[in-house]
């Protein structure tokens, strides 16, 4: 069980519910670490948890019958996922990988159920949710067919600022070289390069551990 104010400050759903479904909310939730390099859950796993990025990086992407890996996204936190196979009940279609030590909120599939059938506010945020994220995707596909290595790692990153399904609201990105190059299908060595190609165009700075953004329209429109 998750205490009431620390569900309102890990969770951007939570200040549409009332306080009897922040009661049913919390009572269904807990909290796991993962270290760098855990599996949350894998393809084919019957996973029956919503699953929030309480702190860390997390991969969702998938291993080809080849061996090939693909990153769909990467999740920050604030960011919540899973909510289609909690829906449908099924099996997941992907891996989620913790990149670095993380820190994980599950809520139950009872619970998440009760909310989906009891509770507006939260019907709102997931619909809300869905949207954008099928947008997210579609811009993902655009980028991967349409776009160079430093445009699309560009995308990649601006794509982690979403407000909506990733509400940190900073212009930090605690990230490594290597993890951006696993989340943009990339080597850290082509990553670094196109990452100093950016900064010499002034739209982010690199730092010690991470990325600080100065432009973030800039680096959304890149490549148009």
């Amino acid at each position: 069980m998750i205490a009431a104010d620390r569900l309102r400050r890990i969770a951007l759903w939570a200040p549409g519910l009332s306080d009897r479904e922040i009661e049913v909310a919390r009572a269904g939730m807990n909290e796991k670490a993962f270290g760098a390099g855990e599996y949350i859950c894998m393809r084919g796993d019957r996973f029956a948890y919503w699953t929030g990025v309480i702190a860390g990086l997390v991969r969702i992407g998938t291993v080809s019958r080849a061996g090939k890996a693909v990153t769909f996204t990467g999740l920050t936190a604030g960011a919540w996922f899973g909510e289609g196979s909690v829906l449908k009940n099924e099996t997941r279609r992907y891996d989620a990988v913790a990149l670095r030590d993380s820190r994980i909120a599950l809520m139950e599939h009872a619970t998440f159920q009760w909310l989906f059938e009891n509770s507006v506010g939260f019907n709102r945020f997931l619909v809300a949710q869905l949207n954008e994220r099928v947008g997210h995707f579609m811009g993902l596909l655009e980028y991967g067919r349409m776009l160079d290595p430093t445009a699309r790692l560009a995308r990649c990153i601006a794509s982690l600022f979403n407000p909506i399904l990733y509400p940190d609201g900073t212009r930090q990105l605690d990230i490594t070289q290597e993890e951006i190059g696993a989340l943009s299908g990339m080597s850290r060595q082509n990553a670094n390069r196109c990452l100093k190609a950016l900064e010499k165009e002034g739209v982010l700075r690199l730092e010690y551990g991470g990325l600080a953004i100065l432009d973030l329209e800039r680096l959304r429109r890149y490549g148009e």
